[in-house]
């Protein structure tokens, strides 16, 4: 063009328009909106700026169908768009084409993606979820060690049972190499083998923050994991795809601790019905002994005493000697299943409370086997005067004919050999009419003769 051309304003504007279009056919270009109009066409217009420049937009009508979010001020967003001249004013603009979110905008999409894609393969399915254990044998801790969550964690299982150990699995829960970490240490514990559930935490935070558990790897790591994982990433109304996936969401680190773990009072609660059902089942086996004890004492006292006596005190006996091994042996059964179960709970360390209350169980079962102890001294003595009631109504016709009945006076036995004597014994001679009491200076056994 000659030096000497002259151009008015129109062409001047026109050839600039021409040339920045032919230069810039299309760009993409980040920043704030702000001045965001919409006059009666329906047409957007909007400043796009940065800390040391802005530049003015237009974004026509028939392109707004495909905006995914409505365009406000003070949002950050990516425009593509083709840069022009507004000739009749000479104004820079650019001609926007499509308009999305930035940061957290362009996250969530990502999130809505992923979310889409697990949830048609199927990781989100209940079916899936794996129920947690009723009381873990050790609890696993995925979370950083220097982080608010773990010390929320770990207080409330102090609380809830401090019996069960607890396993931490360090890794970082922000930053580019977390979702790494956190897949590594899922499959550490996996493999390990020591814990029987996993609780996945960290404090709140922004979508950005949070991003570690919105990637596929952690996902999927999850979803193989064979041992129950809790989720409890962030604050109540932050959800991620963690979340999803997991076995139990949590609505807080300290809320996935309070589901990992059983109440230790419910449980002593549960161990004091156990006693007491135990100490009802033994009053009830007792007096089921004592009505068959005092059945067969009636059918005794209805009998003869006379050849029967002998025959018939032997049986009572027997029964007494059966009815106190099967008491004992039901003592030692029942005694063992109750320290069996002590030991069981002694191994979790249950705390002070556990142990006060198995000493409350240890003076119980005393004082259980000192009242049957009681009982059955009751029952014997009963039974003695029985048989010595039997004994003095007999009708021992043997002794009117000038034989003497000789007892031991202790053991109410009869003597019927000098094998049952010693030396300084008392014995108790019944005659026919009357008895007398000796003691024994001096025994000559005899042999018999053939």
């Amino acid at each position: 063009m000659n030096s000497r051309t002259i151009l008015t304003v129109t062409q001047l504007n026109r050839a600039t328009g021409q040339l920045l279009g032919e230069h810039f056919l299309s760009v993409l270009v980040e920043g704030e909106l702000s001045n965001v109009t919409q006059p009666s066409s329906g047409h957007l217009y909007f400043t796009l700026k940065d800390a040391n420049a802005q530049v003015r937009c237009a974004l026509f009508k028939t392109q707004q169908r495909r905006l995914a979010f409505k365009p406000e001020n003070g949002k950050q967003v990516i425009v593509k768009a083709q840069v022009s001249l507004y000739e009749p004013r000479g104004d820079f603009q650019l001609i926007v084409e499509h308009i999305e979110e930035a940061g957290d905008g362009a996250l969530r999409r990502a999130f809505d993606a992923l979310k889409l894609k697990l949830s048609q393969e199927g990781l989100f399915d209940s079916a899936n979820k794996k129920r947690l254990p009723a009381l873990p044998r050790a609890i696993g801790v995925i979370a950083s060690p220097s982080g608010a969550a773990i010390r929320d964690i770990l207080t409330v299982l102090k609380r809830r049972f401090a019996a069960v150990p607890v396993i931490i699995y360090p890794a970082a829960v922000q930053g580019n190499n977390a979702k790494h970490e956190i897949a590594a240490a899922i499959a550490l514990a996996n493999e390990l083998q020591q814990c029987d559930v996993l609780i996945l935490g960290r404090g709140g935070g922004s979508l950005e923050d949070l991003w570690a558990f919105n990637e596929e790897i952690v996902a999927r790591a999850i979803y193989a994991s064979a041992i129950p994982i809790i989720s409890a990433v962030g604050h109540e109304t932050d959800v991620t795809i963690a979340d999803f996936v997991a076995d139990l969401r949590a609505a807080t680190p300290s809320a996935a601790a309070e589901h990992a773990t059983p109440d230790q009072l419910e449980w002593l609660s549960r161990f004091v019905q156990l006693g007491t059902r135990l100490e009802q089942l033994l009053q009830r086996k007792l007096s089921q002994k004592q009505q068959s004890l005092a059945w067969l004492s009636k059918r005794l006292q209805q009998q003869h005493p006379g050849q029967k006596l002998a025959r018939n005190a032997q049986r009572i006996d027997e029964l007494e000697a059966r009815l106190n091994q099967l008491m004992q042996a039901k003592l030692r059964h029942q005694k063992t299943l109750v320290n069996g179960t002590i030991a069981k709970l002694w191994q979790y360390n249950p705390a002070v409370t556990v142990n006060n209350y198995q000493q409350k169980q240890d003076y119980l079962s005393k004082r259980l086997i000192a009242v049957i102890f009681r009982k059955l001294e009751r029952l014997q003595l009963r039974l003695l005067n029985t048989s010595q009631t039997l004994h003095a109504v007999s009708p021992l016709a043997t002794l009117s004919r000038g034989y003497a009945l000789v007892i031991n006076p202790v053991s109410g036995q009869i003597i019927r050999s000098t094998a049952q004597l010693k030396p300084g014994d008392s014995v108790e001679t019944h005659l026919a009419q009357g008895h007398f009491t000796s003691r024994i200076d001096t025994i000559v056994s005899s042999k018999v003769q053939d």
